[in-house]
């Protein structure tokens, strides 16, 4: 048997998965702990699923669900310690979940293994995990379309926790992921884990929705903003991850220490928040993508605060100035617990020590193109659409990863005819956001919508222009779709376009491992879902076509 097994984010090695260390970091005792958490998180669906979502008591159940499935995404947490605390914490949530079922007539008739395992004994963790991961599901496409809803969950996991932290909350969603975690255990055919799939896409537009409207309501709608990246000379600290109310926290609590912030990564949008922007010392965006952050941690010189997925395994150079919090964490990390005011003192202290961050690159870049910003650009784009001086919208949203072939992208949005506009969303945009790509009439040909959280956005573009243009189909419209993934919340991006009848989605650098190549031939029948092969053969078929 391998040691372990993983295939839910692109780099799966070889293609097809990680058998001995995950690609992303994890050895495979965080991957089998992982597993049995989900395992666990399962059983709590089976007594969940039929209990009414206005039942009173299910909160902390559901809580408990969202949270601990975001543990699970890559590169969120890699602290042993949490996991096997969170499995124990799930046999308690589970007999609360029991008891709420008893308590609404809503008992299962029968029980899998994962609703009654009990984690007494940590010594026996990891050889009960060998038994319950991916590849217990012998039958491969059942496997793959099984898969397929459990990352779809967890990047609607991810979604909903930031919501839930700002107030922002939908029992119906809750009730959902239940009913699919639970659905993992039972024997359904093909057909009906297909109909769940897209199911996992209606309910992650409405997660993605309700996460729209919990940023928005606290912080105001993004704004086109031009991004400082260069620096300053005082101390600073760099926020990475994708937690707003973390950044919130952390711009008033080092108000005049003579600390300075910057963003990094997926943080970037926050500059394009109104709220944030009261902040002299809020200085802009430090560095690029998640994967370059051995190195630009290590000059950045400051602390660095970690607020959800996207880490990587800290260098020793650096991993003493590494805080984590929320979801994320690593062995030996400081990790800053969650409350209602998370207290950043520590890291402020920490900040005050060091040296100011090294300059890396000058200038500045653009974004703060969401929704409510683009649609008040609607007359002038529509204009341009009618006039010809736009040709196509290019949707390249995603994630960015390691991998040399994600130059494609680069390549890709330098090498667009001038007529065409890029709409993104998420870390892919690193690999294109600093090229000078101009614009057309005024409207920049790179609308950075914000986050990979903020995709809903570009869904919302999409279907007001459907309705501008009064057309039928969103297929219609002059859109491409040319997506790069890395992780679960592309997934849940992914089934949310398919939910809402988008067709002929490109897929890169490579499709999923996780699919059979009988569930990959149901969705390039059914939606056409494609990859990408060259630059010059992609724009034959894409963009001249």
């Amino acid at each position: 048997m391998d040691k372990m097994f993983c295939f839910q984010c692109q780099e799966a090695a070889k293609g097809t998965g990680c058998t001995v260390r995950g690609v992303c970091g994890k050895d495979d005792e965080i991957a089998k702990l992982q597993d049995l958490l989900m395992h666990m998180i399962k059983g709590i669906g089976v007594y969940m699923e039929n209990v009414p979502a206005d039942a009173s008591g299910r909160e902390k159940v559901d809580y408990f669900t969202i949270y601990g499935i975001f543990t699970t995404i890559t590169n969120a947490n890699f602290d042993r310690q949490v996991f096997k605390r969170l499995i124990k914490e799930a046999a308690e949530k589970r007999e609360m979940a029991a008891k709420l079922a008893e308590q609404y007539n809503a008992m299962p008739t029968e029980l899998p293994d994962c609703a009654t395992w009990q984690p007494d004994d940590e010594s026996k963790f990891l050889a009960k995990a060998a038994l319950v991961g991916v590849l217990s599901t012998e039958n491969e496409d059942i496997r793959s379309l099984r898969e397929l809803v459990i990352y779809g969950v967890k990047g609607i996991a991810a979604y909903a926790q930031h919501a839930w932290v700002l107030g922002h909350k939908d029992p119906e969603i809750s009730k959902f992921m239940h009913k699919a975690m639970a659905a993992t255990t039972k024997d359904l055919s093909a057909d009906e884990l297909t109909g769940l799939v897209l199911e996992t896409g209606s309910n992650g537009v409405k997660t993605m929705a309700l996460l729209d409207k919990a940023n928005t309501s606290a912080y105001g709608n993004p704004e086109i903003t031009k991004v400082n990246i260069g620096v300053r000379n005082n101390p600073g600290i760099l926020i990475s991850g994708h937690d707003l109310k973390d950044m919130e926290e952390l711009l008033k609590q080092t108000e005049g220490t003579g600390v300075d912030v910057y963003t990094h990564s997926e943080m970037l949008p926050a500059n394009y928040y109104p709220a944030f922007k009261k902040y002299d010392h809020f200085v802009g965006n430090y560095g690029n993508s998640w994967w370059k952050q051995d190195k630009e941690f290590a000059s950045f010189n400051g602390p660095i605060l970690m607020t959800t997925n996207c880490i990587t395994p800290p260098k020793d150079s650096y991993k003493d100035r590494v805080y984590t919090t929320g979801a994320a964490g690593f062995d030996g990390v400081k990790h800053i617990e969650d409350s209602a005011h998370k207290d950043f003192s520590a890291i402020i202290e920490h900040a005050k020590k060091c040296d100011s961050p090294e300059e890396i690159e000058t200038g500045e870049i653009v974004g703060g193109f969401a929704h409510h910003q683009v649609m008040q650009l609607a007359d002038k784009v529509v204009d341009a659409v009618k006039s010809g001086a736009i040709n196509k919208f290019v949707v390249m949203a995603g994630c960015d990863g390691r991998m040399k072939s994600r130059n494609y992208y680069t390549d890709f949005a330098d090498q667009l005819p001038e007529d065409n506009v890029i709409l993104t969303a998420g870390c892919a945009k690193y690999r294109y956001n600093k090229l000078d790509l101009g614009d057309i009439g005024g409207i920049p040909r790179l609308l950075d919508a914000g986050q990979c959280n903020d995709s809903y956005s570009l869904a919302m573009i999409a279907l007001k222009l459907k309705e501008v243009f009064e057309l039928e189909d969103i297929n219609e419209l002059p859109i491409v779709y040319n997506i790069a993934w890395y992780e679960q919340k592309a997934v849940i991006v992914l089934l949310a376009l398919l939910s809402l009848g988008v067709k002929n989605i490109h897929l890169g650098p490579t499709l999923p491992a996780f699919l059979s190549p009988n569930v990959a031939n149901v969705l390039i029948e059914k939606f056409g879902i494609g990859g990408i092969s060259t630059v010059e053969e992609d724009m034959k078929t894409m963009i001249s076509a």
